[in-house]
């Protein structure tokens, strides 16, 4: 599971990446599913985290690109410190960060997540 403060757990190498916050921010890694910028999820690990956790995963990836969160439960848990985009469309995501929200995203909806 991710450690506090979106840092790469698990057997990890540092998972540095540059966004369009200025200056480098880590990517999340989870044992479970491997590091948002870099690794591509598979369905069927998705399909074994809980919905929270879900939720989580893919505002890690928003939060490590510099997305501004709106809502109370988020802006505790990543912050809003380091925030450019308004908007989740307007946040640069790389190609397996992209691919990874779509998919938590279809996950969450088969699972049927609030």
């Amino acid at each position: 599971m991710l450690l506090r403060g979106l840092a790469c757990v698990g057997i990890a190498t540092a998972c540095l990446f540059g966004s369009a916050v200025q200056s480098p921010v880590q990517a999340a890694c989870y044992e479970e599913v491997g590091c948002t910028n870099k690794d591509n999820f598979h369905k069927d690990d998705l399909f074994q985290l809980s919905c929270q956790t879900l939720g989580e995963v893919r505002n890690s990836i928003y939060a490590e690109n510099g997305y501004c969160f709106k809502s109370s439960r988020y802006r505790r848990m990543f912050g809003n410190e380091n925030c450019e985009y308004e908007t989740s469309e307007d946040v640069p995501l790389n190609r397996y960060e992209r691919r990874n929200v779509d998919l938590i995203r279809r996950v969450e909806r088969a699972k049927e997540c609030d």
